[in-house]
């Protein structure tokens, strides 16, 4: 018995091609006159007039900046003042006048103005320090250079001035322009430093090589291999946050293979790296689960913006592990991983923090059908089938139905078609028996009320047994979903076990 890992750069250079011929970032460089237009808005000049009216140094920073340079829009503006960003944020507040929500968070000196579609924050420059069991940081006054010096990357580094003097300035100590051309995430200062002092900052490097198609510079790579273990101070609601973000992005499998390829999927998520390796006994090797997995996803992503949909793509087949068996005669086994990972979902949910409501429902219900479609697929197409897939998904039919597509991932071209042109066939079947039958999240139309009331019964399993009966009836095409053939099919059931009604 052999267990083979599977090696991500090969799977990396691929998913890297496709990237980039999809890719969705455009480089472009503007000179200082070209800043000028872009940020010739009366926002921009009002906080110019504020700041100089103050004698404050002033310039916007972080990823608005970063997203003029890629060409992406952006609402949330940071502007960082060398001096008390909550007076220029007062001030520039008093003078929008009505229709501006100010915020202010004392305790970390910063000030939130609101107005209109625009978010803008406020936060005087400072410098940094850290202790070794903590990512909340001791902040001191500093300098625009103190500032530039404590923020995670580069690319996130660059700053330009608002000062009338000085409008559309660019300061970019650390060349993030040049970063951004390469298509790089790195860190302004040592990056062991960077990492080992806010370890969210791992997850967000991650996030950003996945969300902007970058590559990971060696040395900030090879910073998070060494800090990994640095994640555990982190909150879970944190991670969550981030691993989100690296659902959300166009490509979100590149980001799971960065997390295993530095160690941190590991101890973040060890349910999914658990699906490593393919085992091989007798010559007999099981299906690759991991990459599987990560091509199911990107599949979804391709075509929902759906983030929990994405949350069941990647969760579809968590149980696998759990139920992996040899069989010298079937082989390689995995009975019921649906069921099992159903349950995995709930307990990952609750693990992670993550919401305990219908959404956590959606996912592992999701989870629970996904093989029910390919089952129906891969036979006779029958009408009981479907309505009892149709019953069973209610409201979520439609995103069950792109999930199982998402996970035909066949290198067999003629076994794919086949699936796919035979999940065409059950959609349809879906499509004509919703009109027909409206099996979509039906009740029995004779109710267990109605039941005790004819034959004058009390709540019983009796009650129960009729009731299935008549659901069964209806979902295997026996009656239609009426309530004169339900009621007369009742009766006759109730007769066969000796009953009689008692007020009809």
């Amino acid at each position: 018995m052999t267990i083979q890992p599977l090696r991500a750069t090969s799977y990396l250079c691929m998913l890297s091609e496709q990237c980039t011929n999809n890719d969705i970032t455009t480089m472009y460089i503007p000179t200082r006159e070209e800043l000028k237009k872009i940020l010739d808005k009366p926002l921009f000049h009002k906080i110019s007039e504020t700041a100089d009216e103050l004698g404050m140094e002033c310039y916007i920073v972080g990823g608005y900046v970063r997203d003029i340079f890629l060409q992406r829009p952006s609402t949330d503006i940071d502007v960082v003042v060398v001096g008390k960003g909550i007076e220029m944020a007062r001030a520039f507040s008093k003078k929008l006048g009505k229709g501006a929500h100010l915020a202010v968070y004392a305790n970390f000196g910063t000030a939130q103005v609101k107005y209109r579609d625009q978010e803008i924050e406020f936060v005087g420059a400072r410098k940094e320090s850290y202790s070794h069991d903590s990512r909340n940081p001791i902040v001191e006054d500093g300098t625009l250079e103190d500032d530039q010096n404590r923020r995670d990357f580069t690319i996130n580094a660059m700053a330009v001035c608002l000062n009338k003097e000085r409008f559309g300035e660019l300061v970019d100590p650390f060349e993030g322009t040049y970063d951004l051309e390469d298509r790089i995430i790195r860190t302004p200062l040592e990056p062991g430093i960077t990492f080992s002092d806010d370890p969210l900052r791992m997850m967000r490097c991650i996030r950003f090589a996945t969300q902007l198609n970058f590559y990971i510079e060696d040395e900030t790579f090879d910073a998070l291999c060494e800090n990994k273990e640095r994640i555990k101070i982190i909150s879970r609601e944190r991670i969550n946050e981030e691993l989100n973000k690296i659902l959300m992005s166009p490509t979100p499998s590149k980001g799971f293979i960065e997390l295993d390829r530095c160690g941190l999927l590991q101890l973040i998520f060890p349910q999914l790296a658990a699906m490593q390796g393919v085992e091989t006994r007798n010559g007999r090797s099981h299906k690759e689960m991991f990459y599987h997995t990560l091509e199911v996803l990107d599949n979804v992503a391709a075509k929902s913006d759906n983030l929990w949909l994405r949350w069941a793509a990647l969760l579809h087949d968590i149980g696998k592990p759990r139920t992996k068996r040899w069989d010298p005669i079937q082989f390689w086994t995995f009975h019921n991983h649906n069921i099992v990972g159903e349950k995995m979902v709930m307990q990952i949910f609750k693990e992670f923090k993550m919401p305990q409501n219908e959404k956590m429902r959606y996912v592992a219900k999701l989870v629970n059908l996904h093989m029910r479609p390919i089952a129906i697929a891969d036979d006779i197409v029958t009408d009981s089938a479907v309505r009892r897939l149709l019953f069973d998904a209610g409201d979520d039919i439609d995103d069950l139905m792109q999930l199982c597509e998402a996970d035909i991932t066949s290198k067999n071209e003629v076994r794919k078609k086949k699936f796919l042109q035979n999940f065409q066939t059950v959609r349809q079947k879906l499509k004509d028996i919703e009109e027909k039958d409206r099996i979509r999240n039906f009740q029995p139309p004779v109710d267990g009320e109605e039941i005790m009331r004819i034959f004058a019964l009390e709540p019983c399993a009796l009650v129960g047994q009729l009731k299935t009966s008549v659901k069964d009836a209806i979902l295997d095409g026996i009656i239609p979903n009426e309530h004169d053939a339900a009621l007369e099919y009742v009766l006759k059931k109730a007769a066969e076990k000796g009953i009689t009604p008692v007020n009809e």
